[in-house]
């Protein structure tokens, strides 16, 4: 379903398993860190709403969001988490620079959740503009990072 019909903060409540023994990795890029820090408190305030104890809600963070690939690999080898999730943003610019990154990240999360024990949440926003950055960080439109938490959980009870 297309964001544009879909608020990323809604969700059935009652679906969302409790996280309180669940320990999480969280990777965000520091490129656009309006973005990428909402994006982030969105996704720490929801696992905690849903029991996940600050203490494990582990953050690491990594220079852009091709890197985000290198950093949730790591934490999958660090072991201990029941489930990682990688937040970034890459907006469109005048070059095909966009394409590569956000193909790159795509295919290696897709790799690393093909192969890793744990399941990898995918959080980039990958828009044509800014506004369409914020509408999906705690703008109209939600918050991708709560939706990426909710995953996170339901993922890690599967």
């Amino acid at each position: 379903m297309a964001t544009s019909l879909h608020n990323l903060s809604e969700y059935d409540l009652e679906s969302v398993p409790d996280a309180s023994n669940m320990c999480f990795g969280v990777v965000v890029s520091e490129w656009n860190p309006d973005v990428t820090g909402a994006l982030l408190d969105g996704t720490v305030q929801t696992l905690q709403k849903h029991g996940a104890l600050p203490e494990n809600i582990h953050v690491k963070t990594v220079p852009g969001s091709f890197e985000l690939v290198y950093g949730a690999h790591r934490m999958t080898l660090n072991g201990g988490y029941d489930a990682i999730i990688i937040l970034g943003c890459v907006i469109k610019g005048e070059t095909p620079h966009f394409d590569y990154i956000c193909q790159g990240v795509t295919y290696g999360i897709a790799r690393l959740n093909a192969t890793s024990e744990i399941p990898i949440i995918y959080g980039l926003l990958t828009t044509n503009n800014l506004q369409q950055a914020i509408d999906r960080s705690g703008g109209k439109l939600g918050n991708k990072g709560d939706e990426c938490a909710i995953d996170a959980i339901k993922m890690a009870k599967f």
